[in-house]
């Protein structure tokens, strides 16, 4: 009950135990949203952990549901509670991608793939402030400020002492070509992600160019995978406007065998480290035109 409570999580246990106390009940969403005079919509919103819920509204419907155990209305009247405080990440305003922060901080591993750019949890200060003045040039100097704070800030699960997060990165090569900054800023990037990929709870590996068509090809996205039974694996899609998170088992086993083919075809560590050592080379040089050397 104190500071290591995760709205997020709450929320998504709830959740889904309100699913499965509705299917053994034999009711639809429709006909609780008819009994309680609610949107159809709000139900299905509640039972994917999208929506804040009332301790009182979670009693209502565990006696529409016919719970019998006290115990059980009581722990996910709790869980209503803690699901409606704040994580830490609220204390910086509206964060867009709020939900997902909440994922990552309770998440063990992650495994991601990312086409274009260095991913969040592996950015330099510099490279990150880069980041988000080209990808959100609309933003004021002082939102872009504080996502900057947000995002060193969730760094800090991979150097947390007790329990640091697993993460697998695959970049693809476009994401060493492209200049985030300036060449120097990508110098110190790249040094900077050789580093993070000698530790050994972090895994990069890089996809050549040469490889040619493979599963990634359609854009970024990441897999979260938590200690907690209760707490199903998700995989994360990255959007423009709306971050869509796909949590049926049959598709977050196809990301899964997607991710392996991915990791696969790519290059090994070992050999990802001095290809990016090529990379640094060559923004250290007058030009950056010549094609890296294959290890």
């Amino acid at each position: 009950m104190g500071v290591d409570i995760n709205p997020t999580v709450s929320r998504r246990r709830l959740g889904s135990e309100l699913r499965r106390l509705r299917q053994a009940s034999g009711m639809t969403t429709r006909q609780v949203a008819e009994r309680l005079l609610i949107s159809q919509p709000k139900i299905s919103l509640l039972e994917n952990g999208r929506r804040l819920i009332k301790p009182r509204d979670v009693r209502d419907l565990c006696r529409l549901y016919g719970v019998q155990d006290q115990r059980l209305v009581d722990d996910l009247m709790r869980l209503a509670g803690e699901s409606g405080r704040q994580g830490w990440w609220n204390t910086y305003g509206d964060i867009p991608y709020g939900a997902y922060i909440g994922l990552e901080a309770e998440a063990v591993a992650i495994r991601t793939y990312e086409p274009l750019l260095i991913p969040g949890l592996l950015q330099t200060p510099s490279y990150a402030r880069a980041v988000i003045a080209g990808t959100i040039p609309h933003a004021t100097a002082e939102q872009a400020a504080t996502r900057l704070r947000v995002r060193l800030r969730r760094q800090d699960r991979l150097g947390a002492p007790d329990h640091p997060l697993r993460l697998w990165a695959v970049l693809d090569e476009s994401a060493l070509r492209r200049v985030v900054g300036s060449r120097e800023v990508m110098r110190e990037q790249l040094e900077h992600l050789i580093r993070l990929g000698a530790q050994p709870h972090i895994t990069v590996q890089v996809l050549p160019h040469e490889v040619g068509a493979h599963p990634g090809v359609s854009g970024q996205f990441s897999l979260l995978e938590f200690a907690d039974a209760a707490d199903a694996n998700v995989v994360y899609l990255e959007r423009f406007t709306s971050d869509l998170y796909v949590e049926k088992r049959s598709d977050v086993r196809l990301y899964s065998d997607l991710y392996a083919h991915v990791q696969a075809q790519a290059l090994s560590p070992k050999s990802t480290a001095r290809f990016i050592a090529e990379f640094i080379d060559a923004y250290g040089g007058a030009r950056f035109s010549r094609e890296p050397p294959r290890p």
